[in-house]
């Protein structure tokens, strides 16, 4: 029986979790789709899986779609508990990427019942305080609530402008439900007493509503991975519960101070240099254009994307085919190579492919929504086609979206953690049939994710000495 199952809305969200549960010591794999049982026999056996989805990009409509199939497959598995794993900053709209919605398609698969909301991940520097988000900023290092956040309250698709988790999430919502609150005092209780408040938070929302779990310590987190364990108990259903990877943390801290987890191996602890990397960033974020100009410094072959000729330019083939020749020569020669599609939130490339889509008839919110899905599927195509033509041992993707759509275009059967890189953004291994996608290293990240050296870092990696050439 497996202990546990993730669906991660984006692919860099669902290697965070995947990283903490393998770094715990758990045998685990990070599907593209809900594996059959044959399969878990196959590549198995597993502690916990996870499944790496995209609905972080996807609107209401598209989630009743596509996703609802994927939620009933997942409570189907033999697990006490479903994890849907978001960004640890919870940003999301009514249009896009919508956690209420997914919150009420949950209860067709899952049944009624309180939904635990998990908001903390105190390792990646995301705290809860009675009910209202925060979070560190890689490019000043300092917390803030996510509505002022330097990076999140300004995201190109889905600014965070609330901070009260249970406002933010009901404004997703058809029908309001409601929220009930595990605040910071009720950590300091004795069990007994702890277990007491939270019967009564789980009685206050049921039952259709949720109980947003507080954080901001290791220790918080130890006792919600308890909390939530209790309430596995005694179902015929999975445990159905959102958060970001606080989520993976709060129950391998748990177990592990339980006595039931394997002991954690360092064999991951550090990771070899390679000759080249192919990077490919997606995000508009302040950090990642720091993490564009390191590798920049470092001797990457820069490659600027120009988004709007590649999603709504008259010769689009032509324009991938251009970058395609470009990164190719670029690698033949033996240099890594850093495709961006903006350089921060002031790229003017953003701004000239969303008016070039609206020239087409869409609306701005159309033009966001198709746009980066069109530029990801793009993207998609040409790093399919280079590593055809020049296999490499690693591939870097930066975005959250971007991520999602390349990954799903090379469609490896699955992913196990192979290093540390950053926190949150781990170094994967590709299992394919696939020749040029055959022990291929991934590395997933989000935009506000590693520090400024990531992708040099990544090339470098940490173990020089033991550098082997392809």
């Amino acid at each position: 029986m497996l202990k546990l199952a993730f669906y991660g809305d984006d692919f860099t969200g669902s290697t965070d979790a995947l990283e903490v549960l393998a770094f715990a010591g758990l045998n685990c794999a990070l599907f593209l789709n809900v594996p059959d049982a044959a399969t878990l026999r196959e590549l198995g056996p597993f502690d916990a899986i996870g499944v790496a989805g995209a609905s972080r990009a996807m609107s209401p409509a598209e989630m009743d779609e596509q996703l609802a199939p994927v939620l009933a497959a997942m409570a189907q598995l033999s697990v006490p508990l479903v994890h849907y794993k978001v960004c640890s900053t919870f940003d999301s709209s009514p249009a896009i990427g919508s956690i209420g919605r997914v919150m009420e398609l949950s209860r067709a698969a899952f049944g009624a019942g309180a939904i635990p909301v998990v908001a903390a991940t105190p390792a990646l520097g995301r705290y809860g305080l009675f009910g209202n988000l925060f979070a560190r900023s890689g490019t000043d290092g300092r917390v803030h609530r996510i509505d002022r956040h330097p990076i999140m309250s300004v995201h190109p698709v889905t600014p965070m402008h609330e901070a009260d988790l249970a406002r933010h999430l009901a404004a997703q919502m058809r029908a309001p439900l409601p929220f009930a609150n595990f605040t910071l005092p009720m950590f300091e209780l004795e069990r007994a007493a702890m277990d007491a408040e939270l019967q009564r938070a789980v009685e206050a929302a049921t039952p259709a509503g949720a109980v947003l779990f507080d954080g901001a310590t290791a220790a918080h987190l130890t006792a919600t991975g308890r909390l939530l364990e209790s309430l596995t108990q005694g179902r015929d259903k999975p445990l159905f519960c959102i958060g970001g990877s606080g989520l993976e943390y709060a129950l391998t801290q748990w177990w592990r101070e339980a006595g039931t987890l394997p002991a954690a191996s360092a064999a991951m602890d550090s990771f070899d240099a390679v000759p080249q990397v192919l990077a490919v960033s997606g995000s508009a974020s302040p950090l990642s254009a720091l993490q564009i100009d390191a590798a920049l410094a470092a001797g990457f072959a820069e490659l600027p994307v120009d988004a709007a000729a590649l999603v709504a330019g008259r010769d689009a083939e032509g324009e991938l085919a251009r970058l395609a020749e470009q990164a190719l020569q670029a690698l033949r020669s033996g240099r890594s190579v850093m495709l961006h599609t903006a350089r921060g939130p002031q790229d003017l490339r953003i701004a000239a492919m969303l008016d070039a889509l609206a020239v087409q008839g869409m609306s701005r919110e159309q033009a966001r929504h198709e746009g980066g899905r069109r530029l990801g599927e793009r993207l998609g195509a040409l790093v399919d086609a280079l590593l055809r033509a020049h296999p490499l041992r690693r591939l870097l993707l930066s975005g959250g979206d971007t991520s999602s759509q390349i990954t799903q275009r090379l469609a490896p059967d699955a992913l196990r953690v192979a290093a540390r890189l950053a926190p949150g953004a781990p170094l994967c291994r590709s299992i394919a049939r696939a020749p040029h996608l055959k022990d291929l290293e991934i590395a997933l990240k989000g935009g506000q994710m590693g520090q400024p050296d990531y992708f040099v870092k990544a090339l470098h990696g940490t173990r020089r000495d033991l550098f082997i050439p392809l």
